[in-house]
């Protein structure tokens, strides 16, 4: 517990920092078990108040349950909800069908890099975590894009003792992952101790399967998990060997390095 809460601590700290040192900042919410932990996070350092919008970029293939608790989620807490979609992509035909890599450059990076530029949101707080994913481990907490919000993950400002790089050229995009040290068992050891909301998707309702990482329905798939309770997917979580998103089809190959140094979440 005492670890938990210096990782919330450690949080809160960064999402105020960021709120002082940046103009016009939203945060992603994905409706996953790290973004409505860093949701929860957010209405903590601001006294239930989330003084900046929630964004999500909506492909038009997530579960249904997902926008069900996304909608009532944001009526609950009185959330600043912005929705974008790439509508010219859907138009024209977009789906998965054409590739892992394309459909999620069309739908989720360009719908994303289209919500920024018409809203003109200069900083973007995330729910990452270093040890998901091999190219999120290259991360900062406050962490550089250009002006196209493209990212050079071979080039990111050192981060020593705590002292965290506020201070850019008036064009850059920065992104903010104040969940960077937190592991999947933290994420799942905070929600039980707070009694946080999350999707039941995340739980085995009886057929011997539960979602492990949630994304769009045609490239996610559950696992095999008898655990139907946070408890029960602390202890799964303790013995497993299998990767956290081994159920996303998108993090294939260099697929996900890919897609995040042109401006993926």
């Amino acid at each position: 517990m005492t670890h938990l809460r210096q990782l919330e601590d450690q949080s809160v700290y960064i999402l105020r920092e960021a709120y002082r040192h940046f103009d016009n900042l939203a945060m992603l919410w994905s409706m996953g078990k790290d973004s409505t932990v860093l949701l929860w996070l957010a209405r903590k350092a601001f006294f239930g108040h989330v003084p900046f919008p929630l964004l999500h970029v909506d492909t038009s293939y997530k579960i249904p349950a997902m926008i069900e608790y996304r909608d009532r989620l944001a009526r609950e807490w009185r959330l600043n909800l912005v929705v974008g979609q790439n509508k010219q992509a859907l138009a024209e035909g977009m789906n998965h069908e054409k590739g892992r890599v394309t459909c999620c450059t069309a739908l989720k990076t360009e719908g994303l890099k289209q919500l920024i530029e018409a809203k003109g949101y200069t900083g973007l707080i995330l729910g990452v975590r270093a040890d998901e994913e091999s190219t999120r481990a290259k991360e900062r907490y406050f962490s550089p894009r250009d002006n196209n919000n493209e990212w050079n993950f071979r080039d990111q400002p050192p981060e020593l003792w705590n002292q965290f790089k506020t201070s850019f050229p008036p064009d850059t995009h920065i992104r903010i992952h104040p969940l960077l040290d937190w592991t999947e068992i933290n994420i799942w050891e905070y929600i039980h101790l707070e009694n946080i909301p999350f999707l039941d998707l995340y739980l085995n309702k009886g057929d011997g399967k539960r979602y492990r990482s949630l994304g769009c329905a045609p490239c996610t798939f559950p696992i095999q998990s008898t655990a139907s309770t946070v408890p029960e997917i602390i202890e799964e979580l303790r013995a497993t060997r299998v990767a956290e998103r081994a159920g996303r089809a998108q993090d294939e190959g260099r697929g996900m390095e890919l897609l995040r140094k042109d401006g993926y979440m």
